[in-house]
């Protein structure tokens, strides 16, 4: 059944499962109104995903609305907030609501478990993408930056990395899961698990954080140049997935895509030697694994060492523009 642009986002977009107490004027309106809670500041991210470039046209839209505001909630978790609202600008080439109606059954489960609520936002015709802002707020003073680590932190990730180039490799060689190992790859890739609670939870302890979308060994230099400092990482220390060892064929194999993988949407951040005995303890209620990999230095400049020695591997994460 198609529809015009308003029976839409009456049929698909008022009608959802999160009704926050602070919208005040939420979709149907010029714009949307909140309530900001006291001696809180607040955090925006906007990300999109477009077809042919982050998801094959074909690919299941349950998953890709997963991965869509996934990415968002994962750039709020690094920050330490708590997310809260979020717009949604969705290009399609035509009204397909089967296409539509999946994709908000994916968006939905997700932003409910997190206590998002959609506010509004855009529907045009066009090349499918999928652009999502995501608000939410922090107490005044408590974000976790990248300009805050300091020579002598330890170096630390969130659950396991890798997996999701891993499955991305999948797609691109056929789409088709050869195994029950591949078939798991291919679900990490497009079911990341956003880290808000463990983000909250390093507000006081994390020198500096940022979520991993274009890979460690690219997001990473972002905190080494904010914070105008170098680091060691042992590539041998890195979480790795046994579906991934076996996947990759080797441990050095595997530890290179986890360097360049990515769409993890784990959690890279710093932590003084005087907050590491905190670390386990704030972290406890989260269930959230966390892997020291290494160690903040003087200078500049990444060092990557395998089993003691330093190694030249030239990997590089993801760049839109690169050539």
């Amino acid at each position: 059944m198609a529809g015009n642009e308003f029976d839409l986002i009456n049929r698909y977009f008022k009608a959802q499962p999160v009704s926050r107490k602070d919208v005040v004027l939420g979709i149907g309106d010029d714009a949307a109104v909140m309530t900001m809670p006291e001696s809180s500041q607040l955090v925006v991210t906007t990300d999109t995903l477009v077809a042919g470039n982050h998801f094959l046209l074909d690919a299941d839209p349950m998953k890709v609305a997963h991965k869509a505001l996934a990415s968002n909630l994962s750039d709020l978790a690094a920050m330490g907030a708590i997310p809260a609202w979020c717009s949604l600008a969705l290009t399609m080439p035509s009204s397909d609501e089967v296409w539509l109606k999946s994709f908000c059954d994916g968006f939905y489960k997700l932003a409910e478990y997190y206590h998002v609520q959609l506010i509004g936002g855009d529907t045009t015709k066009g090349p499918l993408s999928i652009t999502i802002t995501l608000q939410g707020f922090i107490p005044s003073g408590k974000a976790i930056c990248r300009h805050g680590a300091s020579a002598g932190d330890w170096l630390y990730v969130t659950g396991t990395l890798g997996d999701s180039a891993a499955g991305l490799d999948v797609i691109l060689r056929d789409n088709t899961p050869s195994n029950d190992i591949e078939n798991t790859l291919l679900h990490r890739h497009y079911y990341s698990t956003p880290r808000v609670l463990a983000g909250q939870s390093l507000r006081d302890i994390a020198s500096s954080a940022l979520d991993i979308s274009d890979g460690l060994i690219a997001d990473l230099k972002h905190i080494l140049k904010a914070s105008d400092v170098s680091a060691v990482v042992n590539a041998d220390q890195l979480p790795l997935s046994d579906e991934l060892l076996q996947y990759a064929g080797s441990r050095e194999a595997a530890a290179k895509l986890a360097l360049c993988s990515g769409e993890e949407y784990e959690l890279c951040f710093t932590v003084p030697e005087s907050h590491r005995g905190a670390l386990d303890a704030a972290l406890a209620h989260t269930n959230t694994p966390i892997t020291c990999i290494g160690q903040i230095r003087h200078g500049e400049g990444l060092n990557v060492m395998w089993e003691g020695k330093q190694v030249d591997w030239s990997l590089s994460g993801w760049d839109h523009f690169s050539a």
